[in-house]
């Protein structure tokens, strides 16, 4: 039984260090330490053995055992390291090849326009809010004194919610002027930028949703010549000193009097013709329409608990997308929404 053991050792130990790899080494396991390996078969020979030699037989026996665990922990461990060592060689980067370069994003050019606008007014003292783009009629027609009837209300410019037309799609962020005029009393110096949306064609100045920045201003003594310096100083600050630009008056049912302000053509310079051809931004007019401002009519005041006789004031509400098109010179609306990189990249 001493030379099967010695024998059994030495063949395992060779095995065990010739082992490639895990099946090769778990083979030799099952061979020599299973349950029906053949250390076990040697072992249920000890009842053969007399009194005096089964001691000193299994003494023998755990001894090679232990000498056949030792040496399999090892060959796995070495056999783990060489695999790990394999799959990272496999895996490995190799540092010295040129990275792919990584583009930095930038602002949108609306909001790049909406942000100066914004320093613009904030300069000037006013304070920036917000309001929900789902509006009661109430808000965005009644208390702006545009009553029923007015074409504004008619469902072919106006997306609404319900039957009774009470709920819609805000077409403007004028409402925004009644809710701060309800909540604050003056002096009052506000600018509301926000999507606005009416049932408008797409083409080269129209969209059915847009960005519309309404202003306001209500105090003692305010008068159209606020509103013009207001107006010429947002231009001047946004076009350069040179730009060109004229005051029309108007009718608006919030504002009396009322005015609307335009920009010369940046692409035709006013002449409403590009290479002989109707110039396809302002149509043939030579003169884009900016926004649309007034004196905030007295009944507008009123309904808000503002006494008309004591304090005046101005409105306007711009085309955030027109005043985008003079200032990055973009001669098509729909460039702006079309989200192409192309188009983006060149600012």
């Amino acid at each position: 039984m001493k030379e099967q053991l010695e024998q059994i050792k030495a063949k395992a130990l060779a095995d065990l260090a010739a082992a490639a790899d895990m099946p090769a080494l778990d083979a030799v396991r099952v061979r020599v330490l299973g349950k029906k390996g053949e250390l076990t078969a040697v072992l249920k020979q000890m009842g053969k053995l007399s009194a005096e030699e089964r001691p000193v037989m299994g003494q023998m026996a755990n001894a090679v055992r232990a000498k056949l665990e030792e040496a399999l922990e090892k060959r796995r461990a070495a056999l783990d390291a060489a695999a790990l060592e394999a799959k990272l060689e496999a895996e490995a980067v190799d540092v010295t090849i040129p990275g792919k370069p990584v583009e930095m994003g930038h602002q949108h050019p609306m909001n790049r326009v909406l942000q100066e606008v914004k320093e613009i007014f904030i300069g000037m003292g006013y304070q920036i809010v917000d309001g929900p783009e789902i509006e009661e009629a109430a808000y965005n027609f009644t208390k702006l004194n545009i009553e029923e009837g007015h074409p504004s209300r008619d469902r072919s410019d106006t997306f609404y919610f319900d039957d009774d037309d009470s709920v819609l799609l805000r077409t403007q962020t004028s409402p925004m002027q009644i809710r701060v005029m309800e909540q604050q009393k003056p002096p009052i110096r506000m600018l509301a930028p926000g999507r606005v949306f009416r049932k408008d064609e797409a083409d080269a100045t129209h969209s059915p949703m847009f960005h519309q920045i309404e202003g306001l201003v209500v105090d003692e003594g305010i008068t159209m010549g606020d509103l013009k310096g207001a107006l010429e100083t947002l231009i001047k600050r946004l076009y350069g000193e040179d730009a060109v630009v004229r005051f029309r008056p108007h009718h608006f049912p919030f504002t009396e009097p009322s005015c609307e302000v335009d920009m010369q053509c940046f692409k035709c310079h006013g002449t409403g013709e590009t290479d002989g051809q109707v110039c396809s931004t302002c149509h043939g007019e030579g003169w884009i329409e900016l926004l649309g401002a007034g004196m905030v009519h007295p009944k507008v005041l009123e309904g808000c608990g503002i006494d008309p006789k004591k304090y005046s004031g101005f409105a306007f509400g711009i085309g955030l997308e027109r005043m985008a098109m003079g200032r990055l010179r973009i001669n098509d609306l729909r460039l702006i929404f079309d989200n192409d990189v192309r188009f983006l990249s060149q600012f």
